[in-house]
């Protein structure tokens, strides 16, 4: 069998990738290739994300995640997604007094609006991610945020040319790191110009209570509120884009699971959608001692590629695993994540999941995939169109 990489994959298997990963997790819940650890299987998966010997940053230089000097790195690194105890803690325990359950309770008429307005006059004919699976999200998150629905577009573009800065894309573009760099730059003028726009009118959004948490002597600061509202746009508008549209792929070829969910999208069946097929495919950890994961040694300063979709579909965690189960029981998946970097917009993405689906599902009645075009990313993994044709 040949080293594992997340690089160079065909089109056939980026649009299934499973078969790859049981190959290799029948082979070892670890494998080792190139320097890099990748864990295949969920007990080891839930022992490195939730164990303290494993960390975002490098032990070795610590710094950024992005290793390029650029408002790109000035951004990425105040993400909370990267950042380590202590400073993750504190900034975490700030979010998390801001970013309450009742935030997304109180979100949750307008998401039902917003995916009513996106379904009305809908084609015959049409591409699923540009008509909704992207806008649904990305203008729920402008909602959250305080920004206004105008500028939701040209957020969506800056946000697509972020995520070009992933180590796979980056080496199928020499110009990657420009594009993204750019990005960052223009994402960090538009959020520090609404901060000083909500510091004097604030609203009841997101970005009016960090402001406030700061004002009150919180610890967090310009750049982290920047980085925290540019990671929940592009994050959080990514991972239920993908979830969205992988969902209606699978849902294609699955007549019973289509008329199970029109009568009502559980939160049973939006957790067994995304173990299914996660919209993160990857998620990255350094060693920061020496660590036995599934009986294997992990050196400090080990790289180590945690793969999700891998573990959600471990037969030794979940029967059947490459069965959709909609009432699947039991069983927490690794799909928005595990331990202290838990997905923080987790609960936000699946009420969307449930009321975007509970929303357009009707509208498609018994309809067909007419093509299919993923990018060449195996991590953030999703179609950036999927063009259908609905039935009526």
């Amino acid at each position: 069998m040949k080293p594992f990489s997340l690089k160079n994959w065909t089109d056939e298997d980026l649009h299934n990738p499973f078969p790859v990963f049981a190959r290799y997790l029948a082979n070892g819940p670890l494998h080792r290739a190139d320097g890099t650890w990748y864990v295949f299987g969920h007990d080891a998966a839930v022992e490195v994300l939730t164990g303290s010997a494993f960390g975002r940053r490098s032990p070795a230089g610590g710094g950024s995640p992005v290793s390029v000097p650029s408002a790109l790195r000035t951004l990425v690194e105040n993400w909370l997604v990267f950042l380590d105890p202590p400073r993750h803690t504190e900034l975490r325990s700030v979010l998390n007094k801001e970013f309450s359950p009742a935030v997304v309770t109180n979100l949750r008429p307008r998401i039902a609006e917003i995916a009513r307005t996106l379904l009305t006059d809908l084609p015959v004919t049409f591409d699923l991610v540009e008509r909704f699976s992207a806008p649904l999200p990305i203008l729920v998150i402008s909602e959250l945020l305080g920004v206004p629905r105008e500028d939701a577009g040209w957020l969506r573009d800056r946000a697509v040319d972020l995520q070009e800065a992933s180590s796979v894309r980056a080496a199928a573009n020499p110009d990657a790191h420009a594009v993204a760099d750019r990005a960052a730059q223009e994402l960090r003028d538009y959020f520090l110009a609404l901060m000083r726009t909500l510091r004097s009118e604030p609203g009841d959004d997101l970005v009016s209570l960090m402001v406030s948490a700061q004002t009150r002597g919180e610890p967090v600061s310009p750049d982290e509120i920047v980085g925290t509202c540019v990671h929940l746009m592009t994050a959080g508008h990514e991972t239920t884009t993908n979830v969205l549209s992988k969902s209606v792929l699978a849902l294609a070829s699955r007549p019973e699971a289509r008329a199970e969910l029109r009568r009502g999208v559980t939160a049973a069946a939006v957790e067994e959608l995304v173990r299914f097929d996660p919209p993160v495919q990857a998620v990255g950890r350094w060693a920061h001692r020496d660590a036995d994961v599934a009986g294997v040694t992990i050196p400090a300063g080990s790289k180590v590629m945690v793969m999700l979709g891998a573990a959600n579909r471990d037969p030794a965690r979940f029967a059947a695993p490459d069965s959709l189960d909609l009432r699947r029981a039991g069983g927490r998946n690794t799909g928005f994540g595990l331990g202290i970097h838990y997905c923080l917009g987790a609960a936000l993405a699946r009420a969307e999941l449930e009321i975007g689906l509970g929303a357009l599902l009707p509208a498609l009645g018994d309809y067909a995939v007419d093509s299919v075009e993923f990018p060449h990313d195996i991590v953030f993994h999703g179609p950036h169109s999927v063009v259908l044709t609905r039935s009526g």
